[in-house]
């Protein structure tokens, strides 16, 4: 029997738009968010601590060719982002992705992927607040670190809580560090590559083709790489997300999708670029810290604590959006009865209080098991959400391939945003999806991630068909 057993007519009504500016929640977000944070979000939304940071293991296990993995995964993301921009347009919603399922495919998998996205965040507010904490804790080391992390969870906490504007600032200038940083370094970066610095000469391709050649272990390496990049690109949906609760969602979407290549050809390809081209890719120095090794190289003083401070940066802008993002998904479940009522209730202010309370709690006890038990529980909860990425985006794909004749048929008028050669390029990113989910099984930590993360599916599945069931039991005895 399908998951889906519940009939159409019988589902909750969709989530309901943001109220106007100013307007009081009685039971809807507020559109709260401004023109300039959605810019901002959307910028920043690609920019996470793991291009500081995680990007130098993925160059010292390809070599320069971890360009192609940042290419390729680039494209995969650019093909996604289209297709949910196109459904976000036509329709915003606060469950973004998992509401777009919901009605193309089924409540069974509006369920399954929405659970498994607000666990995948829940997960990333631990991990992000456990690497938040290192760095104040170097800071200031008569703290002990699970103190920082309860400082940072609930000051961004309190920022969530008090209003979505207050979320879209505090995220404007996290975000705007994060972009003037970038910048910069392309900049510095790109004038050290052609010698224009002091004490800097100009260094071509020697750094690229000497130590190994492009390729150094193989054309199978970029696809090892892949794995790596494929997580990183994380977060760049939450901007189709956050649109509902502006007063042009559907601007708001389009904007952010048509700027998604340029944002990920700058801020990735490019930074990476020049790291692999004015640095051997095989030095110690890129493989600890891939973009202090850079700075230092072309004599930036106070390298290392400007980086900490640019990724403690990066640490809480993506705890705060996690929190966010988790809330609103959260809130969409609540709506659709897909997740207890209360999670759908609003304050005053338009903010969905339980349902931050409940993201926050349980990242709380996430922060906690990444203490005490880090080797066993935490690493279980990393590695059920480590595929979760995958699954979001092979939903998307598949949604949009029927919520653009659902779309075409009801309101036409709406495609504002287009996918291209539909649906070719939608069925040949189904399949990149497909190749990237079995290649995990050949590495053992990929194959655990993947193994786990389908049991984690398969829960959330098992728990669709129970409540459904549930529920239309009980329809029927009323």
């Amino acid at each position: 029997m399908s998951p889906d057993t519940t009939t159409r007519s019988s589902r909750p009504a969709e989530a309901a738009p943001a109220t106007p500016p100013g307007a009081a929640g009685d039971g809807h977000l507020k559109a709260g968010l401004k023109n300039r944070h959605l810019s901002m979000i959307a910028i920043g939304g690609v920019i996470g601590a793991g291009l500081f940071v995680g990007s130098g293991a993925g160059i010292a296990a390809t070599g320069p060719g971890i360009l192609l993995s940042y290419t390729l995964a680039g494209a995969l993301v650019v093909m996604v982002m289209r297709m949910l921009g196109e459904m976000a347009a036509a329709d915003p919603q606060s469950g973004s992705f998992s509401a777009y399922a919901d009605r193309a495919l089924g409540r069974w998998a509006g369920f399954t992927i929405g659970w498994l996205y607000w666990f995948f965040w829940v997960v990333v507010l631990a991990v992000e607040a456990t690497a938040g904490a290192k760095i104040l804790h170097n800071w200031v080391p008569g703290v002990p670190q699970w103190g920082f992390a309860l400082l940072v969870m609930a000051v961004l906490t309190a920022t969530n809580l008090f209003s979505v504007s207050s979320y879209g600032e505090f995220e404007f200038w996290f975000a705007g560090i994060k972009v003037v940083a970038i910048a910069a370094f392309l900049v510095v970066g790109g004038l050290a590559v052609f010698g224009v610095l002091p004490d800097t000469t100009a260094v071509g391709t020697s750094n690229l083709l000497d130590h190994g050649g492009f390729l150094p272990n193989g054309i199978g390496a970029v696809f090892s790489g892949m794995l790596t990049v494929v997580f990183a690109f994380m977060g760049s949906e939450i901007v189709t997300l956050a649109a509902g609760e502006s007063p042009d969602p559907a601007r708001a979407v389009t904007k952010a999708t048509n700027s998604v290549i340029w944002r990920i050809g700058v801020f990735y390809l490019g930074s990476i670029a020049i790291v692999v081209t004015l640095l051997p890719w095989d030095s110690a120095e890129v493989l600890d810290s891939p973009y202090v090794a850079v700075l230092k190289h072309v004599g930036i003083p106070g390298a290392a604590p400007l980086m900490d401070l640019i990724v403690l940066t990066a640490v809480l802008s993506c705890l705060n959006s996690g929190l966010y993002t988790a809330s609103r998904m959260a809130f969409s479940l609540g709506q659709r009865g897909d997740a207890p009522k209360a999670f759908a209730k609003v304050t005053g202010r338009g903010v969905p209080l339980t349902a931050i309370l409940a993201s926050v709690v349980f990242g709380f006890v996430a922060v906690f098991f990444n203490y005490e038990f880090p080797d066993t529980v935490f690493k279980f909860l990393l590695n059920s959400s480590g595929a979760v990425a995958l699954f979001v985006w092979l939903v998307i794909s598949v949604s949009q391939l029927r919520m653009r004749r659902i779309i075409e048929r009801e309101s036409p008028e709406k495609l504002t945003v287009r996918m291209w050669l539909f649906p070719y390029l939608t069925w040949a990113t189904i399949g990149m999806i497909a190749f990237v989910v079995a290649y995990m099984f050949t590495t053992h930590d990929g194959r655990m991630q993947m193994v786990l993360s389908l049991v984690a599916a398969a829960v959330a599945l098992v728990a669709a068909q129970v409540v459904h069931r549930r529920k239309a039991v009980a329809d029927t005895s009323s």
